[in-house]
């Protein structure tokens, strides 16, 4: 997977609230490969790792890495005005995953199952 700063950064807003999302992608141990399908629609993508990446548009940034077995982790930043976009995508691409977003104080607010 190449770099890509086609894509957004993400908004200074964005960055102050700190990591509010996780989650587990399942049955999707490539994560090259998923930081290639974000690129595809129109985020930015660098490794941050030997196997994770970095992926980033203006409302979400966010880390993706592969655990032991079948599974990669999601974890960063989104406006949670979107987090429904995000679920989205991975719904559109078929993946199966739970999602969690938390508020400023660290609280689980929504639970996104799929």
């Amino acid at each position: 997977m190449d770099l890509s700063n086609d894509g957004q950064r993400l908004a200074p807003q964005w960055a102050e609230i700190g990591n509010n999302i996780c989650g587990t992608l399942h049955a999707c141990r490539d994560a090259s490969a998923l930081a290639e399908r974000f690129v595809r629609v129109g985020w930015s993508s660098r490794p941050s790792s030997w196997h994770a990446y970095e992926v980033e548009t203006s409302w979400c940034q966010m880390e993706i890495e592969p655990i032991e077995g079948a599974d990669v982790l999601l974890n960063g930043i989104v406006d949670p005005s979107r987090v429904d976009k995000l679920a989205g995508l991975l719904d559109r691409w078929g993946l199966e995953y739970s999602l969690e977003l938390y508020d400023k104080d660290g609280f689980m607010v929504r639970e996104i199952p799929a």
